[in-house]
């Protein structure tokens, strides 16, 4: 048996997999499972522990070299068999570097990489093997550490109360405690096995980034003439700080230790080991687009462990104070590889960049980007020497990314499209064909129509919808080759500020654009055979449509669709002249629409929503929006318009407006319940769509055109991206907008928001390393919260005010009993008991 490992580097790959096999080969050999004699440097074979404190043991304390033949571990103990073992080891010292040269290389090439920081590593072993007090056996500092800072990322702790934590508990325990006094003190002994960061210096305003061979070492911008580092107040530039700072985190290294774990590892390949195939989509393992890949590129698919990604981004203001208008954008990678449960999980949500404020990058994001599409490039052609500490051997890692995940403004950022104006629908690109409504001064989406039937009775309804007839058919979204022939005019652009895109002109003779740069995804090879490439947010478009509907019910100012611009609007597209304006003594008087709520009907709306009584846990407290003096909603998040546009609008509408008006609304909200389903029946989707299409051209009857802005256009190619991609709950902005808030909570200097986000970050990522390593099973780490809590039904409390009432068991019974008779799973075997009792 190979023992060359024992010398190695501790942090090293070779090192791991020989502690592995040495504790397989001692458990398979020991007469006494539970427990087996520790060859550590400390133990040297003289105590017995189990496996688990075994190998905790031979991490810190390293194993002792001079157990060169394993007797105590069941390995034959003949002096012949000690010779050959003798001579072998001494001939293994004589020839080491060429044993490296018969492994291709990868265990010294993964020995360099990791001994650069191994003195580092080393004193943090050392320092982190002492036991918490003198006499002390159970437990050492470095579980101190990673229990502690686990409960200060799972609760949130601020650094001051963390460090007051550690000040009680060192009052706690005996003296000479090996406690950290502060914060700081433990960040550096966790910064030793936390990946690294790069600082890449960049133009203030975003020309270039100062990396390669050209660039590192300018100090001017050559595209704008901007000074690499800040100026004083003589304007003479101060050497050594930079003006603007990217911060980026190398995703491969992260993917590689992403394979080192074990339960991460077997997570990694569920998609092909445990995941449901019954025809349902419950994951984007189950839509065309994974499929594609597995089919085009055959060698890629036949890889179960090769990963298929998602980027994300958006700004955020790191700062408390709303008055501040600096921006930060986190750029997030997220795998899904791994189940439904854990893939958007906050330990699995990997910060790849970090670009630096005050101001947003806008459209020239594609320059802070370069650095990752690099490593997206290697990772496509595959990166060699991937150990699996599952199946115990190295591989070639891929992988792919499949789309972005943003916001409307973000998406035109990142895809280069044009998402305002005239061509403002991405997917529609120049067949948008809006119209400008003169007096609202805003372009309104109205040609739904198109995507209904052939012969379809609303496409001839001129008059009850916006006075024409439509003869047009759906356009086809464009693939990403054809997208490509069209943007190639725009490859060398400038980027930065000081160039920005001249604007379009009537006069010019050429058409409206539909984008304003090549996105700089298309240097993936791959990335033009998508068939999706960047995906809309559900999550904004049903806060938007939430806000523009009950704006308009209920006429809140700013947010209301309706005013008498609008009704000037309809009269002059010649539909509903019955809204007319009424000239009076004073001013012109307009008569209510269908939409409108009267004051009675405002006030049953808002007694409604504040009588609403919901469990813990399921959305805000409905009460506190609620506004009865001026009878609106105020106040309302993403979440809150998410529950309240597929649970509690309906609800609230039951007993006001016109039929008509009511049932196209609940129609509306229904779709968005539907849509957002974890388990989505692919048969049903055609339906679904025409459904969609059909409420759209009913709330066109009924409400102005003013309403129907870019965000009730989007909905109409929702369900496209359904069936070509997966759930929606895998691919909306939910779990990014909760890490921006972590993110936040981790700026202590405002004076240096990104440097306290990147040390946090770091040392919550060896946090949550290490706890997979030394924390029990059952542990719960912020990065994966508890599923429910003891003793609650899927960690929900009861309302507050109710009673609990134990049900005698005859009546429980009896409800039983009763509840059976009135399914319809459970009627043909109550007609065979019937039956069988007559007979």
């Amino acid at each position: 048996m190979d023992k060359s490992w024992m010398h190695a580097d501790r942090r090293s790959l070779k090192f791991q997999i020989g502690v592995d096999n040495f504790l397989k080969f001692a458990l398979a050999n020991a007469s006494d499972k539970s427990s087996i004699c520790c060859p550590c440097m400390k133990c040297c074979n003289n105590d017995e522990f189990s496996i688990r404190v075994v190998k905790d043991h031979i991490y810190f304390n390293g194993i002792f070299a001079e157990y060169k033949q394993w007797k105590w571990h069941g390995e034959p103990s003949t002096m012949n068999n000690n010779r050959v073992a003798e001579s072998e080891t001494v001939d293994f010292h004589q020839d080491l570097g060429q044993l490296g040269d018969k492994n291709n290389g990868i265990e010294e090439r993964e020995d360099e990489e990791i001994s650069r920081d191994s003195n580092e590593f080393l004193k943090f072993v050392k320092d982190g093997d002492k036991p918490l007090w003198p006499g002390n056996t159970k437990m050492t500092k470095l579980n101190a550490i990673i229990e502690s800072f686990n409960l200060k990322a799972k609760h949130g702790m601020s650094d001051h109360c963390y460090s007051d934590m550690l000040m009680m508990i060192a009052m706690f325990l005996p003296e000479d405690n090996e406690i950290p006094g502060t914060v700081q003190e433990a960040k550096q002994s966790l910064a030793a096995l936390g990946m690294r960061y790069e600082k890449i210096d960049a133009c203030p305003t975003d020309c270039i980034l100062y990396r390669g061979e050209e660039l590192a070492e300018a100090k001017i911008c050559p595209t704008c003439g901007a000074s690499r580092y800040k100026l004083n107040k003589d304007d003479v530039p101060r050497e050594g700080v930079s003006a603007k700072v990217l911060w980026y985190f190398p995703p491969i290294p992260r993917f590689k230790r992403m394979f080192q774990l074990t339960t991460t590892a077997k997570a990694l390949t569920w998609h092909v080991d445990d995941r449901k195939m019954d025809g349902m989509m419950r994951h984007p393992a189950d839509s065309p687009s994974w499929k594609l890949i597995d089919t085009k590129w055959p060698e890629f698919g036949k890889e179960p462990r090769n990963l298929r990604l998602a980027l994300s981004s958006d700004g955020f203001n790191p700062y408390r104070s709303l008055s501040s208008k600096y921006s930060c954008w986190p750029v997030i990678l997220v795998t899904y590889n791994l189940p439904p449960w854990l893939c958007l999980k906050r330990k699995h949500m990997m910060l790849t960049l970090l670009i630096a404020g005050p101001k947003q990058p806008g459209n020239d994001i594609d320059v802070y980007l370069q650095p990752l599409i690099d490593d997206l490039k290697k990772l496509w052609d595959g990166i060699e020497g991937v150990y699996d500490a599952v199946r115990g051997e190295y591989f070639k890692l891929r992988a792919v990314l499949f789309w972005t995940i943003n916001d409307f403004p973000t998406y035109g950022n990142l895809s280069g499209s044009i998402v305002k104006g005239y061509n403002a629908c991405p997917v529609c690109v120049d067949e948008t064909k809006p119209y400008r409504l003169k007096h609202s001064k805003k372009m309104v989406f109205m040609r739904n129509r198109r995507h209904l039937p052939r012969h379809h009775p609303y496409r001839k309804q001129s008059a009850a919808l916006d006075n024409t007839v439509e003869n047009d058919v759906a356009p086809i979204p464009l693939s990403g080759e054809e997208v490509l022939s069209r943007v190639k005019g725009y490859v060398g652009r400038k980027f930065g500020k000081k160039n920005p895109i001249p604007p379009w002109k009537a006069s010019d003779n050429q058409n409206r654009p539909c984008w304003k740069k090549q996105s700089v995804f298309f240097e993936l090879d791959y990335w033009k055979y998508l068939p999706v490439r960047h995906v809309l947010d559900v999550m904004h478009i049903e806060k938007n449509c939430c806000d523009a509907i009950l704006g308009t019910l209920l006429n809140i100012p700013g947010k209301s669709k309706d005013g008498p611009a609008a009704c000037m609007d309809m009269v002059e597209m010649g539909i509903r002249t019955d809204l007319q304006a009424t000239p009076g003594p004073n001013r012109s008087k307009f008569p209510l629409g269908s939409w409108n709520l009267l004051l009675e009907e405002k006030k049953i709306v808002c007694r409604s929503f504040f009588g609403m009584k919901v469990s813990s846990r399921f959305s805000s407290n409905v009460r506190n929006l609620v506004s009865m003096e001026d009878l609106r909603l105020v106040g309302l998040k993403s979440h809150d318009c998410h529950t309240i546009m597929q649970i509690l609008l309906p609800i609230a509408l039951r007993s006001v407006l016109a039929k008509p008006v009511r049932y196209a609304i609940i129609r509306f909200c229904l779709f968005f319940k539907a849509i957002c389903s974890k388990v989505i029946d692919v048969s049903k989707l055609k339906q679904m769509q025409a459904d969609l299409v059909d409420t759209v051209c009913l709330l066109e009857k009924f409400f102005p055109p003013s309403f129907f802005d870019i965000m009730i256009h989007l909905t109409v190619h929702l369900v496209r991206e359904v069936e070509l991609c997966g759930p929606v709950f895998l691919r909306w902005m939910y779990p990014f907008e909760r890490y921006m808030k972590v993110f936040r909570g981790y700026v202590r200097n405002h004076n240096f928001p990104e440097g306290c986000i990147a040390e946090n970050y770091i040392v919550e990522e060896a946090t949550e390393f290490c706890s997979d390593r030394f924390l029990d099973e059952g542990a719960t780490t912020a990065g994966i919260p508890t599923k429910s809590l003891s003793g609650l039904c899927n960690g929900c409390k009861r309302l507050s005010g109710s009673v609990m009432v134990v049900v005698p068991y005859k009546q429980l019974q009896l409800a039983h009993l009763c509840v059976l008779r009135n399914t319809e799973d459970a009627t043909p075997y109550f007609m065979y008991v019937f039956v069988y009792l007559l007979c």
